[in-house]
């Protein structure tokens, strides 16, 4: 029997299939297509989403590839009404955002799976599936070739929005629709402009509509422009009709090398999700389980925070280290960021292509406002994906010390990354994260703890000016000490996917192996008793 079959070899499973392996369980991806995406998909990779594909190998690659940006800028006509700045700092591993076209992200991550010893099946159709108490049959169908049975114990959908999983097992979306549609149009022109988030509201060249662009690697431009209510989507893409309005905005705003078309599509936002990302051995994420708007790009890096979560807690379950009940904290947790992400999608959404004539006159109302009135303009903010805060759950409730170390890096939250230097070579605190737990404590001196279980490490942050050792990286700039809100002594307990768990300002080894338990079992809460 298998241990896992990930159906859908998008992004989101491909990766999913690389952490698995990272923690020693290989895992089998069936695709339908014959291999990856092509034209415009999701362009733009998070901060966040960038620190999970470096758990899987593949952050290099696409920071080499890709182009990394900090600003954006939005206009009303032709007059600049927003810049903003995501937080970015000299010394951080990553910038805010980058962007890159999909199908690069998908062959890095396909390799990555493969190096972690997954196996990906392309042209594969899942046609049939059947749930037991204690695996799962499914049935599948390559090209050309007859139906097949696999048992797995366990099958995770990353298979997109028309999931076939959902639809066999007779699932619906919930939430809302919107009727407003975008066509995206990719471009080949070279140009000399700095990356970052272009937005205009009713421009010259396009009265009426919105207009948005992205730059990406090779020359690429991606544009996406909203179609007014009286338009016909399937016209709507018909060349004839949408290289004149790509040829009189690139006009308007001063790009005349020669361009080329690379992909015309139409798109409508959607704000749905499952009502639960468990249905007994059947598990569902990225777009199979969620639908989030294009606006505020948290689609693909949302689902890329599916995979990170999942992974580590779906090996512990396959290894026995872990009861199945941690998987439904996978389904609570991600469920709960679906809804947040909704939340600021659908604003992002109404306002980008107002859902009403009240809605596009409150709009415009803002957009005229924002002119003259910067206290306005953060109503225009596009709201960029960022990390959620977890909601407590069991084993996200360790906090005893609240009042002493205060909001930063609180249980539920995402550890803070921090440069540092590491007798192993590591530059940053992020790189320390994704396989097991990491106990980070704060010290002047490697501080004594009883031995860890297996898949925890103890980790000494020296302070700055400190010669690292072994297990004890030292905080260069004091970033971490700052960002942590660190008291001498005080520890933090960090998941295998960078959130942070438990934190005290004085641990002792009963509380520490207490939150532990949950995670790998009473074997870890009496190894850390008995030697304390």
């Amino acid at each position: 029997m298998l241990p896992v079959v990930i159906v859908g070899g998008g992004p989101v499973g491909l990766t999913l299939a690389a952490l698995l392996g990272q923690q020693g369980i290989p895992a089998t991806v069936i695709e339908a297509d014959e291999g990856y995406c092509t034209g415009s998909r999701a362009i733009c990779i998070s901060r966040r989403s960038l620190e999970i594909l470096g758990w899987a190998g593949i952050d290099r690659p696409v920071l080499d590839k890709g182009l990394g940006w900090t600003e954006g800028r939005s206009f009303y006509g032709t007059r600049e009404v927003l810049r903003f700045r995501m937080p970015s700092e000299p010394g951080d591993r990553f910038p805010p955002m980058v962007n890159i076209q999909q199908y690069y992200v998908e062959q890095h991550a396909h390799e990555a799976a493969l190096r972690a010893g997954a196996t990906v099946e392309w042209s594969t159709r899942l046609v049939g599936l059947h749930r037991h108490a204690d695996h799962v049959e499914v049935e599948i169908q390559g090209a050309g070739g007859p139906p097949r049975p696999l048992r797995a114990a366990w099958v995770v959908a990353c298979d997109g929005g028309r999931s076939t999983v959902r639809d066999l097992l007779d699932l619906r979306l919930e939430g809302v629709q919107y009727d407003g549609r975008y066509v995206i149009v990719d471009i080949e022109q070279e140009t000399t402009r700095p990356v970052e988030r272009l937005a205009w509201f009713d421009p010259p060249s396009n009265p009426g509509s919105t207009i948005l662009m992205h730059r990406q690697p090779d020359n690429v431009w991606r544009i996406d422009y909203q179609l007014r209510d009286d338009e016909d989507p399937e016209e709507a893409v018909r060349p004839e009709q949408v290289l004149p309005r790509v040829r009189s905005h690139l006009e308007m705003i001063g790009e005349t090398a020669p361009w080329k078309p690379l992909w015309i599509s139409v798109y409508n936002a959607k704000c749905l999700t499952l009502g639960g990302y468990r249905h007994g051995r059947v598990l569902f994420a990225g777009d199979a389980a969620h639908l989030v708007p294009i606006f505020g790009v948290r689609g693909l890096n949302s689902g890329l925070d599916d995979a990170g979560n999942l992974a580590w807690k779906l090996a512990r379950v396959l290894d026995g280290r872990a009861g199945e009940d941690l998987l439904d904290s996978y389904s609570e947790e991600r469920l709960a960021a679906a809804r947040e992400n909704i939340a600021y999608g659908a604003k992002s959404t109404e306002f980008m292509a107002p859902p009403s004539f009240a809605f596009r006159l409150m709009r415009d109302a803002a957009l005229r406002l924002a002119l003259e009135d910067a206290a306005v303009r953060s109503l225009i903010n596009p709201r960029q994906s960022v990390p959620v805060r977890y909601p407590a759950a069991p084993g996200l409730g360790a906090d005893p010390d609240a009042a002493r170390l205060g909001a930063a890096a609180a249980p539920g939250l995402p550890a803070p990354d921090a440069p540092i230097a590491s007798t192993e070579g590591h530059k940053h605190l992020s790189e320390l994260f994704g396989r097991g737990f990491v106990l980070l404590r704060f010290g002047t001196s490697e501080i004594p703890f009883p031995p860890a279980p297996d898949g925890v490490t103890v980790l000494t942050l020296l302070p700055p000016g400190a010669s690292p050792c072994p297990g004890c990286p030292a905080d260069v700039e004091g970033q971490a000490r700052q960002r942590y809100g660190a008291l001498s002594g005080a520890a933090w307990l960090i998941r295998p996917d960078g959130y942070v768990l438990a934190r005290w300002a004085e641990p002792d080894p009963s509380a520490v192996a207490a939150v532990l338990e949950r995670h790998l079992g009473t074997a870890a809460h009496t190894l850390l008793r008995e030697t304390a």
